[in-house]
C-alpha cells in the first residue's frame, strides 16, 4: 500500500512507537478514501515494549502473531485482537453489507464462528466466498454455506448459492462483448478438461476488481475528411 501511495488504517497510531488505538477501530470514523486494514492473526511488525504493550515495530520480529495452535481461541480474546475482532461483528451486523473472503479456507474455528453467528443474526448480510479449490475440498465454507442462504461460496468447478450446490454451466452471453468479460473469471476446457471458476486465485482475483474499478476507454471515431483531402489508412 506505501508503494501504491495508498493512505490506510491498521488499528495504530504514532511515528516512534505506534500504539494501537481501539477507540479508532470501533467507530470507524475514518475518511472514506483511507483502506482499513485489520490483521485478525498479528503481524510480523508487532512488538510489545517495556510496558508489555503491543506497538508496531516496522521491523520483522515476529513476537505477536497467533500460530495454529490450541491456545489460538485464548490469544485471540486479548488486546489488540480482540478490537478487532468485535470489528468484524460489527461490520458484518450492518444492513445490507458484503464481505468478501479470498484466500480463507474457513478452518479457523474462532473466525468462521463469528461469521456463522452474524450471518444468522442479520439476514441482509451477505459473505462472497472466493476457493480456490473444488468445491469438495472446500468443506468449512461449504458448512456454512449450507446453513446460511447469505453465504456463497464460489469454487473452481462448483458454486454453492442460496443454500443449494450446482456445477458451473455457461450458458450464451448476452452481447458480443461479454466475452471479453466472462474472459476475466473464466477458463475454457479444452478436450477432456473441463472449464473453471477462476476468481478463487489471488491474480485473477485482483485484475478483475481492478479492471471492474477502472474507466474503460473508447477511442473516438477519425474525423470525416474535408473535400479533396485522402483520408487516411
Amino acid at each position: 500500500m506505501e508503494r501504491s501511495k495508498t493512505p490506510y488504517f491498521d488499528g495504530f497510531s504514532g511515528a516512534n512507537e505506534p500504539f494501537f488505538d481501539p477507540s479508532s477501530v470501533a467507530n470507524n470514523d475514518l475518511p472514506s478514501r483511507w483502506v482499513r486494514l485489520w490483521k485478525l492473526h498479528g503481524s510480523v511488525s508487532w512488538g510489545t515494549n517495556k510496558k508489555n504493550e503491543v506497538i508496531r515495530v516496522g521491523q520483522r520480529q515476529a513476537t505477536h502473531l497467533i500460530y495454529p495452535e490450541h491456545l489460538k481461541y485464548d490469544q485471540t480474546q486479548k488486546a489488540p485482537y480482540s478490537a478487532l475482532f468485535d470489528r468484524l461483528r460489527a461490520f458484518l451486523m450492518t444492513p445490507d453489507t458484503l464481505l468478501v473472503a479470498t484466500g480463507f479456507s474457513f478452518a479457523d474455528a474462532h473466525i468462521s464462528a463469528r461469521i456463522d453467528e452474524c450471518l444468522a443474526a442479520n439476514p441482509n448480510a451477505s459473505v462472497f466466498a472466493f476457493q480456490f479449490k473444488n468445491l469438495s475440498d472446500e468443506i468449512y465454507a461449504s458448512a456454512i454455506a449450507r446453513r446460511r442462504s447469505n453465504m456463497s461460496v464460489y469454487a473452481r468447478d462448483q458454486a454453492f448459492i442460496n443454500g443449494v450446490a450446482a456445477p458451473w454451466l455457461p450458458g450464451n452471453p448476452p452481447t458480443r462483448d461479454w466475452y471479453s468479460v466472462r474472459e476475466s473469471y473464466w477458463t475454457e476446457g479444452t478436450g477432456e478438461t473441463a472449464g473453471c471458476f477462476e476468481l478463487g486465485r489471488f491474480d485473477r482475483f485482483a485484475r478483475f476488481f481492478a479492471s471492474a474499478g477502472s474507466t474503460q476507454y473508447t477511442p473516438e471515431p477519425p474525423a470525416e475528411p474535408e473535400k479533396g483531402e485522402v483520408a487516411p489508412a
